[in-house]
């Protein structure tokens, strides 16, 4: 899309045509041009392929800032669940074993780990306990016991985000995030079991330890309550911020701050917290996991059942990216997209580190899931991100317009 109007740089569509006629039924393209006339955005404001109409921006949107430039930081282009995202767990057992004792599996699963809107967790932690989860990350809580300690070095950030504060969360963020702690919750968030169907490169799946025929479990959730309670404060704290810097905006729900100010310190310090909250979440909720595989199927399968990675979906970051021939630090917004970085990059565990960051893109429900490897080209073209689904007919959202009155 070029450039026009008050669009400070072109707006770039990642898709094949069905999927593109498929984004023009909602707001999405408009909300692409919005997100394109942010201050400080850099190259273009890009949508992946499973695009959708979300909260100021699209979901499956990208954009990076430059600090140095007048960027900003807008809690609508990282969204309410913060670092909702998705963990792969491999096992060592065929599909054929699993689906033999499938019932049994799926009523344990359902008995371990807490699901459901309100949902609470088994794991209830004091309001300082919150707080050193939310600095500390995954690696508090598997100091608890909840995982092994190589968990947390197959986790994108390692399983921690720096940065985080809990000094600048609400009181009413750490009430609703102690009883959820451990939690899957509603909506699209879901623990599934896998079977390795097929697979397309048989190094790059040996790296990953996947073999066809074998097992998987694959499950996404996020920051639950917490994360969404983050995002409402700092919409609050937004909105007076672009009065006070005087920021146009062609839509409110794209409140921002420019970065280096307080208000957008205090935002990334919060937002962290909320990253660090959903990774000890997916922690928790690994170790129910392979307890209910135990269960079932004797400890001896719970020792291969290595986490493959975790990735997440919606958050902003500080990266190093080459832009227009030169190396710089932006920020980062993935709303609904997956980092996929390359073989090579710092960022990527070393058990990876010469095939690329798995990238992993659940399917809806009864669909194939995929996992792919970071290249390259995704650097240059998209910042480094994919897709975070392999998309669907029409948003939730679309779904709710169309069927409501059937």
């Amino acid at each position: 899309m070029p450039k026009e109007g008050a669009m400070r740089v072109p707006a770039k569509v990642f898709g094949v045509e069905p999927l593109v006629k498929m984004m023009e039924r909602d707001r999405t393209f408009s909300q692409l041009r919005n997100v394109a006339t942010l201050p400080g955005i850099i190259n273009y404001a890009m949508v992946m392929p499973d695009a959708h109409e979300g909260y100021g921006f699209p979901i499956g949107g990208v954009a990076a800032f430059d600090p140095d430039n007048g960027g900003v930081v807008s809690p609508g282009g990282v969204g309410y669940d913060i670092n909702c995202g998705v963990r792969l767990i491999k096992t060592c057992l065929s599909i054929e074993e699993v689906k033999a004792k499938t019932p049994e599996l799926v009523k344990a699963l359902f008995r371990n780990v807490p699901s459901g809107v309100g949902s609470k967790g088994k794991l209830r932690l004091t309001p300082d306990e919150l707080k050193r989860a939310v600095t500390e990350g995954a690696g508090y809580v598997i100091k608890m016991g909840y995982g092994w300690d190589e968990d947390k070095d197959r986790c994108e950030e390692y399983g921690r985000l720096e940065g985080a504060d809990p000094s600048v969360l609400s009181d009413m963020a750490i009430q609703r995030g102690a009883p959820q702690f451990g939690t899957v919750g509603a909506g699209n968030h879901f623990v599934e079991i896998e079977d390795v169907h097929e697979v397309f490169n048989e190094s790059v799946a040996k790296s990953f330890g996947l073999e066809k025929g074998r097992a998987a479990v694959l499950f996404h959730c996020g920051s639950r309550g917490f994360g969404h309670q983050v995002c409402s404060d700092y919409l609050k704290v937004m909105h007076e911020a672009g009065r006070k810097y005087k920021i146009n905006l062609p839509d409110m729900e794209l409140a921002c701050a420019p970065l280096g100010t307080a208000e957008a310190d205090s935002y990334l310090k919060a937002m962290a917290c909320a990253v660090n909250y959903a990774f000890c979440n997916r922690q928790v909720m690994t170790h129910w996991i392979r307890e209910t595989f135990g269960q079932v199927f004797g400890n001896a399968a719970v020792d291969e059942m290595h986490v493959v990675y975790d990735v997440c979906h919606n958050v902003a970051k500080f990266e190093e990216h080459e832009v227009n021939g030169k190396r710089m630090t932006v920020c980062v917004h993935r709303k609904g997209a997956t980092r996929a970085f390359p073989a090579g990059r710092k960022e990527v565990p070393k058990i990876y580190r010469d095939v690329g960051q798995p990238v992993l893109i659940p399917g809806s429900m009864g669909t194939f899931s995929y996992v792919l490897a970071g290249k390259e080209g995704s650097m240059k073209k998209s910042f480094g991100s994919s897709c975070h689904g392999s998309g669907r007919v029409m948003s939730r959202k679309e779904a709710i317009r169309t069927f409501k009155s059937s």
